[in-house]
């Protein structure tokens, strides 16, 4: 019998381009350091113990665990793992990507451009990484808000329950802020880009970008959309999900089967019209099938 999954947030940044369109920011994880190496993913890990730490509330301008649970669609779990798993979110995108969602002390959205700004923000990025730092204490010696509220809920993973270490996992998008610029850590990520999601998706298709099926149903839903503001202004919109797939043994490895069509394109169909989706390894690359 597995154990209950554990709590996990990962964001997808995205970053308009000056001619039209958007980007989404993939990292590759580290060989033989952390699971499943080699993958491409988005900022993300672990729900930890510092991410509940009440004290945290009063760091994010008034939003509470009540909001959380309310933005997340989620009313039955505790407000605390609700603000925890945003706080998750941001952690883990300084730690890994060193993007940090906060705003200064005048209420601006935190900007690292300046000389000395962006080289003590690295500081603290090692320090909280390495448990030597708090965000509690970050915010207080450097008098931030995080900003959770840039945070939009996007899609609730549940890995398999046949799976060996089993996430529940919920995705979010962000916009990166003016003056920041992601740069993976060296540490558990060795590769970082930006790149449209079809450019992804080819990458993925060619066999140079693995990634986990997660990842990439989630990349393929963002293809669909031309524009980040038609994008957020949908996804703010619908309702949540939670997707638990089934999985099952393939030549070439694995798959999993979708409860149902859960894109965001999805959203208006009727029970009658939705199919069933697969996420299928074909020559070393996932493709999904709809039957």
């Amino acid at each position: 019998m597995n154990k209950e999954p554990t709590g996990a947030s990962t964001v997808v940044l995205f970053s308009d381009r000056p001619a039209g369109g958007y980007e989404i920011f993939l990292m590759k994880r580290a060989e033989g350091h952390t699971y499943r190496e080699g993958i491409y993913v988005f900022p993300g890990g672990l729900l930890e113990e510092a991410d509940l730490n009440p004290e945290l509330e009063a760091c994010t301008g008034g939003f509470k665990g009540t909001r959380a649970k309310i933005i997340l669609q989620e009313p039955d779990i505790p407000g605390s793992f609700a603000l925890g798993l945003f706080m998750a979110a941001i952690r883990e995108t300084f730690e890994e990507a060193g993007v940090l969602l906060a705003r200064d002390s005048s209420g601006e959205v935190l900007d690292l451009s300046a000389p000395d700004a962006a080289p003590r923000f690295a500081v603290y990025r090692r320090e909280i990484h390495q448990r030597r730092l708090s965000l509690v204490e970050l915010a207080r010696q450097e008098k931030l808000v995080f900003a959770p509220d840039l945070l939009v809920p996007y899609s609730h993973w549940i890995t398999p329950e046949t799976a060996p270490r089993r996430f529940n996992a919920r995705f979010f998008l962000a916009t990166l802020p003016a003056g920041q610029k992601p740069v993976h850590d060296n540490i558990e990520l060795t590769g970082s880009c930006w790149m449209t999601p079809a450019r992804a998706l080819a990458e993925q298709s060619a066999g140079r970008m693995p990634m986990m099926p997660p990842t990439f149903k989630t990349i393929t839903e963002l293809s669909v959309f031309s524009a980040t503001e038609e994008l957020f202004a949908m996804v703010r919109l619908r309702k949540m999900k939670t997707i638990m797939p089934e999985s099952f043994r393939t030549v070439d490895g694995f798959g999993i089967i979708l409860p149902d069509d859960c894109s965001p394109a999805a959203g208006g169909q009727t029970e009658d019209e939705k199919k069933k989706t697969r996420i299928v390894m074909e020559a070393g690359a996932w493709k999904i099938v709809t039957r």
